[in-house]
C-alpha cells in the first residue's frame, strides 16, 4: 500500500495536472475588444495596438550569473513541446548581454503613477560606458484597450517620437493558471530632441509643455518632480533564444534582471517575449492558441521564479515602503 506521505504527493500532483489541463480564465485569443474609431485634437487617428507582450514577473534570487539566466530556458522546454512551439538557444550562447540604467520620475504624492502614466529614462551600457543619446520613455498603462488609445502620449517636442502600443499578457495577481490583460501607449525618443535648454525638466511645468496630456494631474504651478524613491536601477538583460509558433509568428525571448545601482541590490526579474503585427485580423488564432496554451503552462512550469501581484515599476515604486494606487 502506498505511505500516507506518497498519497499526499499524489493528490499535489494529481491537483496541478487538472490545473494545467484548462486556464482558470477565458481565453484571450479573437477576445480582445476592437476600438471605437476615433481621432486626436489634431485630427489623427487613434493608435492601433501592434504589438502582444507576454511577461512573467520572477523573483531575482535564482540570478545570479550569466549562465543563470540562461538557465531559466530550462523550464520552457517542456511547455513548449506540450503545445508544439520550437525554443531554439542555438546561438544567443555568444550574444553579449545588454545593460542600461533605468530611473523614473514623479511629483512627491505619486501623481503619474496613481493616474496610470509612467515617465523614466534611460541609458545603454557597452562595455561599462554609456552609449548613444539617452532615451525617455512615456506611457500610459491600463487595462482599458480604449482609454489606452484616447490617451495621447505624442510629446511636444523638435525631433522624432516612435509611438508603440502594446496588449500585455500577464499571469493573475492572486494565483497562476490564468491571464490578465493591460494595454501600453508608449512614445519613445531621444532626451537631444527636447530641445535646447529643455534637456533639465525639473517642474511639473516644464513637463506639460513637453507631454501636454499630463496637463490633467497639474495641481500647482511649478511644483517639483523628483527621482522616485531615490533609486537609479541597473537593468541586466540577456536574449536567451527564439520561439516559434507558426503561421510566421517567431520572437526573441529575454530574461532580464533589476538592481539598484550601487548597492546592485537586486529587486525583480522579468521573462518576456512580444511580436509585432499590422493587422491583428491578419494574425493565425492557431498560433495565438498555442503561444497562450505555452505561456498558461509555463507559469506552472516556472513556478518557482514567479512572483505574483507586482511589475517592474511597482518594485521601485514600492522600494521605500510606499504604497501608490497602481491600474496594473
Amino acid at each position: 500500500m502506498p505511505s500516507a506521505t506518497g498519497t499526499a504527493q499524489a493528490r499535489i500532483i494529481g491537483s496541478k495536472q487538472l490545473q494545467k489541463k484548462g486556464a482558470i480564465t477565458p481565453s484571450w485569443v479573437g477576445r480582445v475588444p476592437q476600438l471605437k474609431q476615433g481621432t486626436y485634437s489634431d485630427g489623427m487617428p487613434l493608435h492601433k495596438v501592434e504589438y502582444l507582450c507576454c511577461k512573467l514577473i520572477l523573483r531575482p534570487n535564482k540570478f545570479v550569473s550569466r549562465e543563470s539566466l540562461f538557465a531559466f530556458g530550462k523550464t520552457m522546454r517542456e511547455p513548449a513541446k506540450q503545445h508544439g512551439v520550437k525554443f531554439s538557444s542555438a546561438g544567443f550562447e555568444s550574444q553579449p548581454i545588454q545593460l542600461r540604467e533605468v530611473l523614473f520620475i514623479d511629483t512627491e504624492d505619486f501623481r503619474l503613477y496613481n493616474n496610470a502614466f509612467i515617465l523614466r529614462r534611460r541609458i545603454p551600457y557597452k562595455d561599462g560606458f554609456p552609449i548613444g543619446d539617452p532615451e525617455i520613455v512615456f506611457k500610459f498603462r491600463h487595462p482599458d484597450i480604449q482609454l489606452c488609445a484616447e490617451t495621447d502620449v505624442r510629446p511636444h517636442i523638435l525631433g522624432d517620437h516612435r509611438v508603440k502600443f502594446k496588449c500585455q499578457a500577464m499571469p493573475l495577481k492572486e494565483k497562476l493558471g490564468g491571464i490578465r490583460l493591460l494595454f501600453s501607449h508608449n512614445v519613445q525618443f531621444h532626451r537631444s530632441a527636447i530641445g535646447m535648454g529643455k534637456e533639465n525638466v525639473r517642474d511639473i511645468d516644464a513637463i506639460v509643455d513637453l507631454l501636454p496630456v499630463l496637463n490633467r494631474i497639474r495641481k500647482t504651478p511649478k511644483e517639483e518632480i523628483k527621482l522616485v524613491s531615490n533609486t537609479i536601477i541597473e537593468e541586466v538583460l540577456q536574449d536567451i533564444g527564439m520561439l516559434d509558433f507558426g503561421e510566421g509568428i517567431t520572437c526573441k525571448a529575454n530574461v532580464a534582471i533589476w538592481r539598484t545601482r550601487g548597492e546592485h541590490r537586486p529587486l525583480v526579474g522579468e521573462f518576456a517575449f512580444q511580436f509585432r503585427f499590422q493587422d491583428r485580423s491578419m494574425l493565425s488564432k492557431e498560433a495565438l492558441r498555442r503561444a497562450e496554451a505555452f505561456f498558461l503552462d509555463l507559469q506552472y512550469s516556472a513556478e518557482e521564479y514567479i512572483a505574483l501581484n507586482c511589475t517592474k515599476t511597482a518594485m521601485v515604486y514600492r522600494l521605500l515602503g510606499n504604497s501608490p494606487k497602481s491600474h496594473e
